[in-house]
């Protein structure tokens, strides 16, 4: 795994998502999700180029149900842009394209 991102939970969500001093990316993905899946790299390579400038996170939305509903994430992919613990952008579906992934983050700067 790339350690560019952090891997959350529902034990950590409030700590490296809410708390956070970086604006923050949350890739909610599923490891029957196929979009999600090829989506990754790119997110992966996204987290690189923005190292220390925007935290990436990726939460496994199979093993964190409950979150997922809490936070109204109901289908996959799906991300969510969160400046100073507030979400400020959201991806889902068919519009969570590396283009527009790119230019989200890019908005958060």
């Amino acid at each position: 795994m790339n350690t560019a991102m952090v891997e959350v939970n529902k034990e950590n969500y409030e700590e490296e998502v809410l708390k956070s001093d970086l604006p923050v990316v949350v890739d909610f993905w599923g490891p029957r999700c196929t979009a999600c899946l090829a989506l990754m790299p790119e997110i992966e390579a996204l987290a690189q180029e923005y190292k220390g400038r925007v935290k990436f996170c990726k939460l496994n939305a199979a093993q964190n149900r409950r979150l997922c509903i809490d936070l109204k994430v109901l289908a996959l992919p799906n991300f969510l842009f969160y400046k100073a613990g507030e979400v400020v952008h959201k991806l889902s579906g068919e519009e969570a394209t590396k283009e527009n992934i790119a230019g989200a983050v890019k908005s958060l700067l």
